[in-house]
This record gives C-alpha cells, sequence and structure tokens, in this order.
C-alpha cells in the first residue's frame, strides 16, 4: 500500500512539474531570502575550486541541491503517510538535510585533499600577471591574463574584468574577487594590484617592486609547504612500513614460540 502511495505522488508531482504546475523558478525566486541563509558561505569558491569555469550558474546549482533535498523529505513523509506521526516528519526533515548538505560534505573533502595545490596556484597566477602588468595597465593584463588563468580562477576573472570595464574604479571587484577566492593572502594581494591600477607614475615602479617582492615571497613559501607535504607523506609511508614490518616481525616470533612451547 505503501509503495502504491509513493508511486502515484511521484507521478504526481512529475507530471505537474512537466505541465508547468508547480514552477520551480518560481518557487526559488519567491524563497530567495531563506534559500540564501542555507547557502554557505564558502560554497560558491568550494564549487569553483573543484569545477572552475564548467560551473556556468552557481544559483543555478544549489537549486538542485535544495531541490533535491526537499524530494527526498517529501519521499520519506510519503513513506509513513499511513502511519502519520510528527516523529516521522522530524525523521523527513533530517533526512532531507543530510542530502541537501552532501555535495557541500563532497565539496570540502576534495579541498581539504587539495589544499594546498590550490593554495599555490595563486602566487604563480600572479607571477604570470607581474609579465604583464610591465607591459598593458592593470585592467588590460587581468583580462588578457584570463585565457592561461589556473581554471579555477577565471569565472572570477571574467567577473573582476567586467566590473572595471562597466566603470567600476573602485576597489569593490578586487575585494570581491579575493573574497570569492579566499585562498592565502589573496585580499593582501588584490589590495596590492588595486593600489596598482590606480596609475600613479610617480609611485609605479615603487608598488611594482613591492608587488613583485610579495609575489615571490608567496612563492618561496608555496615551495616550502609543497615540500613539507611531500616529506610529511614520505614519513607517513616510513612510519606505516616499519609499523607492518614491526607488526609482521612480533606475529611470526609469536608463532615461533607457540610452536617451541607446544613442542
Amino acid at each position: 500500500m505503501y509503495i502504491e502511495i509513493l508511486i502515484v505522488g511521484a507521478i504526481a508531482f512529475a507530471l505537474f512539474m512537466y505541465n508547468g504546475v508547480i514552477s520551480t523558478s518560481k518557487f526559488f525566486g519567491e524563497n530567495k531570502n531563506i534559500f540564501e541563509l542555507l547557502q554557505e558561505k564558502d560554497y560558491e569558491f568550494l564549487l569553483r575550486a573543484k569545477y572552475g569555469d564548467r560551473v556556468y550558474d552557481v544559483s543555478q546549482v544549489f537549486r538542485k541541491r535544495v531541490f533535491k533535498g526537499l524530494i527526498t523529505t517529501i519521499i520519506v513523509i510519503f513513506l509513513f503517510i499511513a502511519n502519520f506521526k510528527l516523529l516521522y516528519v522530524v525523521v523527513a526533515l533530517v533526512a532531507g538535510y543530510v542530502v541537501f548538505k552532501l555535495q557541500y560534505f563532497d565539496l570540502k573533502k576534495f579541498y581539504k585533499a587539495h589544499l594546498n595545490t590550490i593554495d599555490t596556484l595563486l602566487p604563480y597566477y600572479l607571477k604570470s600577471l607581474e609579465v604583464l602588468v610591465q607591459h598593458y595597465t592593470v585592467p588590460v593584463a587581468l583580462a588578457r591574463s584570463i585565457e592561461d588563468a589556473p581554471e579555477v580562477f577565471r569565472p572570477g576573472l571574467k567577473e573582476l574584468v567586467a566590473k572595471i570595464e562597466a566603470g567600476d574604479s573602485t576597489v569593490d571587484p578586487y575585494m570581491a574577487f579575493a573574497n570569492t577566492y579566499p585562498v592565502r593572502d589573496s585580499m593582501r594581494m588584490m589590495r596590492l594590484l588595486y593600489r596598482l591600477s590606480l596609475g600613479e607614475q610617480d609611485k609605479k615602479h615603487e608598488q611594482m617592486l613591492s608587488f613583485s617582492k610579495t609575489v615571490s615571497a608567496l612563492q618561496l613559501k608555496a615551495r616550502e609547504q609543497k615540500y613539507k607535504a611531500r616529506l610529511d607523506k614520505m614519513e607517513k609511508q616510513t612510519m606505516t612500513m616499519l609499523m607492518c614490518t614491526g607488526g609482521a616481525a612480533l606475529v611470526i616470533m609469536l608463532i615461533a614460540s607457540f610452536q617451541m612451547i607446544g613442542g
């Protein structure tokens, strides 16, 4: 009986969506403020970190997350509809929330696994940007750098350049980029880049020198952390091998001892 009710409910819901009776766009639009509260602050960054500019619309991806959570909640409620209790509503909401959070947890796991790699991308990108800034203005250099920039930064760079070309000469576009990509020293580097974009000729050489030194220092730090991570990995592998070897030797000794006692 429960399965039949679930199937009928699912078919009815699918038909309503197909015929436009239930509009997900309208639903999300009317409840935009609520769903914005559900979206994690670092969600867009984590999404870009994993998929780069393959993500065309962050809000659309987020809507799919919410939709999966809602569908899960509805399905669980349908399962217990014949014996409806308040407890089952709580269970349905928890199940929906867990499904909603699954993608975020997966993105966090990916970022932690690739933390050093992602954090070291910015210094190397800035080093290539430094070469362009020596020949062009900062906005032109940013635009020219997009094609060769790491995939993770391309969407943010396109947005940054678009805002500058639209006439925003404040620090806001640079800070928006830094907030979108909260990697190591991104805020400080974007402020330095903004000051460099102001084009004060008498200070440009000094600012360029400061920018170059900071980028070089970040590269050095990135290399040190990369080598440290590699050494840590090697040490863990060595310890694992020693423990396995020691454990195997201990087992062999115990077996030999028991055989001698038994003999």
